[in-house]
């Protein structure tokens, strides 16, 4: 990797950590610039503007997604088992607190572009669309395995897995309730066992001790 390289994932690092807690709107050149040692015009080397800063730094969060959660989830084995991981590596993304000081940074993003629409907005729906797909398609995989019953509304699967994540990130981020985690897990067991169904044994139990 080069020196201006170096320099650009320095940067993006500090940007996607920022934007976690703030969203990107309050992401500026300056307070961007002197957070990492540069000078305004040394950033704009690498950004030329403040929408092209906002646009990379999505892009950046995204390829940490795929590197962090997506790629050593789908390397599970197929059915159960990979569901599971991409929950453990969905939850250890949200609880890395260097990476994101303000937990999942596209819960943040979310907030702040839901309403405002433009190619920013546009590009923070077609990757989670992406990623809600993502999860559908590994519920289809435990269908055809057998650990999942057949007939499984997987859209369903993937929305309430989606929903145990965005309760996880409310309780533990603005609650502060201590037991979060525990109950996101035993939430997640419980949409497992149904997906199942009473008949289908699980060929992965939970790695956590039950509460």
């Amino acid at each position: 990797m080069s020196k201006g390289e170096e320099t650009r994932a320095a940067i993006l690092d500090e940007a996607v950590a920022e934007a976690s807690r703030f969203g990107l709107e309050a992401l500026t050149i300056g307070q961007l610039a002197q957070r990492v040692g540069l000078s305004k015009s040394g950033l704009f080397a690498h950004f030329g503007s403040k929408e092209d800063l906002q646009l990379q730094v999505l892009e950046s969060a995204v390829a940490r997604f795929v590197e962090r959660v997506v790629a050593p989830g789908l390397r599970a084995a197929r059915g159960v088992p990979r569901v599971r991981s991409l929950f453990e590596h969905w939850l250890a993304w949200e609880q890395d607190a260097a990476l994101l000081p303000g937990g999942c940074v596209f819960i943040t993003l979310a907030n702040e572009l839901d309403d405002r629409p433009g190619p920013l907005r546009d590009r923070l729906v077609g990757y989670q669309r992406d990623w809600i797909e993502a999860l559908a398609t590994a519920a289809r995989i435990a269908v055809e395995e057998g650990h999942f019953r057949a007939g499984l509304d997987t859209a369903q699967f993937a929305h309430d897995f989606y929903s145990v994540f965005l309760a996880y990130h409310h309780f533990n981020r603005l609650l502060r309730e201590p037991r979060a985690e525990e109950r996101a897990r035993r939430a997640f067991d419980h949409l497992v066992a149904a997906a199942a169904g009473p008949d289908v044994p699980d060929p992965e139990p939970p790695a956590h001790p039950a509460p």
